[in-house]
């Protein structure tokens, strides 16, 4: 399952087989393998929460280990419901070379083809509980992944104003790579999926 194996796994020079064949090419299969069967670990993590959060989810987006010239510096899946699989606004679930992350996120890539619009997404700050999501981190939408995010409970209302009509912010949990092993990985993604879908529904009203 997902473990601090798992993040080390992007701990690599480079991630475009072009710099891979120029640079360490007595690497490529090995990297290849330890890709493959991470990613199969996290497909099967990504699959079992699937069906234990069952109805109204679709089936989750579950993004390749590589997409033909370059391995991925993460793994990536999301979470929509059936009826809102046009929309932007996504339930991510990543795992970098520092952590696990859950969130409630805006897919800038959909945005042109989205249901709703980043203002719409940005619903979920109205009449913000500050109280139920205390514990959770809050973050830009521009802020590296790596960064050091800040918990709700560090901010206040105006902390949250918008800096322009394209900006948002994004709420959820993350794991350090060291407490992985310490953690019910596929219950903590589907616990805080759920706790999370009030402000995804939120999006969509």
């Amino acid at each position: 399952m997902i473990s601090e194996a798992s993040c080390q796994l992007f701990d690599i020079p480079f991630f475009q087989f072009a710099q891979l064949k120029k640079y360490c090419p007595e690497d490529i299969p090995r990297i290849k393998a330890d890709y493959k069967r991470e990613w199969n670990e996290w497909k099967n993590c990504i699959l079992q929460v699937s069906a234990r959060l069952g109805s109204p989810f679709a089936e989750p987006h579950i993004e390749k280990w590589c997409n033909g010239w370059q391995v991925r510096a993460h793994f990536f899946a999301y979470f929509k419901y059936e009826f809102n699989k046009n929309s932007a606004a996504i339930l991510s679930v990543l795992l970098n070379r520092r952590r696990l992350q859950v969130s409630l996120d805006w897919h800038c890539y959909r945005a042109d083809r989205s249901q709703i619009s980043v203002q719409q997404y940005n619903q979920w700050l109205a009449d913000f509980d500050f109280r139920q999501f205390a514990e959770f981190d809050i973050w830009r939408g521009d802020e590296s992944e790596y960064a050091d995010f800040r918990r709700v409970k560090q901010l206040t209302q105006s902390d949250l104003n918008l800096r322009s009509d394209e900006d948002f912010w994004c709420i959820g949990k993350n794991v350090e790579k060291a407490e992985l092993a310490h953690l019910d990985v596929v219950d903590f993604i589907s616990r805080t999926i759920r706790e999370l879908l009030p402000l995804y529904e939120k999006c969509h009203q």
